[in-house]
């Protein structure tokens, strides 16, 4: 896909998963429907749709959140009978599809659970492609009574990541240059504080497709601000309308994040919430968060070796928001809109609060859209003082070495800082670890075996 061009009034936005659904489309050949999960409002159907445009003769999108209940109907209906469920779908979309080149497109199918049971016969049909879309797809009610076809592969979809974000700021030259810095361990130079500036701006912005469009187009905070609210807005909505019995524990949960990201720890208290909570009472809302993908859920491992998740241990955790732009317009919304001084305090690191918050946040957002599960290492030991240690992250490295590939990596939002935590955790598990990494506002080095990196480079590790 080209990357963003401005034509009369519209951006049009460049995003990695175009490639992914290139390879689908052409190693499964209609052998597989595509099921792209993610939070609501982060381009799943835009960029299906110009996928559709581009790559299909023809296509038909059936947005299940506005289709008529006799289209959904069909799905009921004709279940048995594919000729006559293929024949109304293009009669009342009034489009006509061609066998083995054209696309069907099952937008928001959560909302009619027996689309996504007839994927089964769909694909066996073989006549046409098919893509799903949906978010919060497990959800209980959504799944109920029908039967998950195997013939789906699935996707996750994320906001946009640091790289999207700098393409649609019509910059292609820069990350390239970053990546190869990030390889050869090279600092950035005269260029850092330029990438920088990128990095602080998505910060600020976020990378919902609408904030970034907004900000694209305008420059204007407080415009881009009205966009992440309403956002915010539908999340909240979709709690209540979703959630079910837990929609007042999801409700809490979701209200209380920046609160409790703004503590030194930012593990999640929940006596913060109820002096009678218990994990065990809330630890289906964190599941509803995470699986909604409104949150990244970061667990504690007891030990940093290989196989974070046979360590986990669930009742400790830190809830991160799954958008750093959206976090701020909660965090400091003050009369229904953050002020335009405070975007441009955070703008150029001038606000008077502790940032580790949105820096923190923000490289749990880049870790879990590479692909990592987040977790991190915390322990506290009244009589040795040497295995006190909290450390930020914990990555798996997909090459297990001769040491084991569990890289410890702290998150410094300051420029001037500690490393109690790392430099403890060096000394006790250093043998069994692979690089450990300091996340900062400074330039790549390299000093006592610990790698310093800018904070922009964290989506390449």
């Amino acid at each position: 896909m080209k990357p963003l061009r401005k034509t009369l009034g519209f951006v049009i936005m460049k995003r990695k998963i175009y490639d992914k659904l290139l390879q689908w489309k052409r190693e499964k050949n209609g052998t597989t429907a595509l099921m792209i999960e993610g939070a609501r409002r982060i381009g799943k159907s835009y960029i299906v749709e110009k996928f559709a445009e581009n790559e299909y003769e023809s296509y038909i999108l059936i947005d299940f959140s506005k289709a008529p209940a006799r289209v959904r109907g069909w799905f009921d209906e004709y279940l048995e009978d594919i000729d006559t469920l293929l024949q109304n779908i293009q009669l009342h979309y009034k489009k006509k599809l061609t066998p083995r080149k054209s696309l069907i497109i099952f937008d928001e199918v959560q909302k009619c659970p027996r689309a996504r049971e007839a994927i089964k016969a769909l694909v066996e049909d073989h006549r046409f492609d098919y893509i799903e879309t949906g978010s919060l797809i497990s959800i209980k009610k959504n799944v109920d009574d029908i039967l998950i076809p195997s013939e789906e592969d699935g996707i996750e979809m994320y906001p946009m990541d640091f790289e999207e974000f700098m393409w649609a700021m019509g910059d292609e030259v820069m990350y390239p240059y970053i990546r190869k810095c990030f390889e050869t361990n090279k600092p950035m130079g005269d260029f850092h504080r330029e990438a920088m500036r990128y990095f602080r701006q998505y910060l600020i912005v976020g990378g919902m497709p609408q904030a970034v469009k907004e900000y694209v187009k305008s420059r204007d905070f407080a415009k881009v601000d009205a966009v992440k609210r309403q956002i915010l807005r539908l999340y909240r909505n979709d709690i209540k309308k979703y959630a079910g019995s837990a929609s007042t524990k999801v409700s809490s949960i979701f209200e209380a994040i920046p609160g409790q990201l703004q503590k030194n720890e930012k593990k999640f208290k929940l006596a913060d919430l109820n002096d009678e909570a218990r994990m065990r009472d809330y630890d289906s809302a964190f599941f509803w968060l995470n699986d909604a993908r409104l949150a990244n859920i970061c667990y504690n491992t007891t030990a940093p070796n290989i196989g974070l998740q046979l360590n986990e241990e669930r009742t400790t955790l830190k809830c991160y928001f799954c958008d750093t732009g959206l976090l701020i317009s909660m965090a400091f919304n003050a009369r229904g809109i953050v002020q335009n001084e405070i975007y441009q305090k955070l703008m150029f690191d001038k606000l008077e609060i502790n940032e580790g918050m949105l820096v923190e946040n923000i490289v749990a957002q880049m870790l879990r859209t590479a692909g990592h599960s987040l977790f991190f290492y915390s322990n506290y030991d009244k009589d040795d003082a040497s295995n006190r240690m909290e450390i930020d992250f914990l990555i798996q490295k997909e090459t297990v070495t001769s040491r084991h590939n569990i890289s410890p990596i702290e998150v410094k939002s300051g420029t001037n800082y500690t490393l109690n935590s790392l430099t403890k955790c060096i000394n006790k598990f250093g043998q069994y670890l692979s690089t450990p990494y300091v996340l900062h506002s400074k330039d790549l080095e390299i000093e006592n075996g610990i790698t310093y990196l800018p904070l922009y480079m964290t989506p390449l590790l």
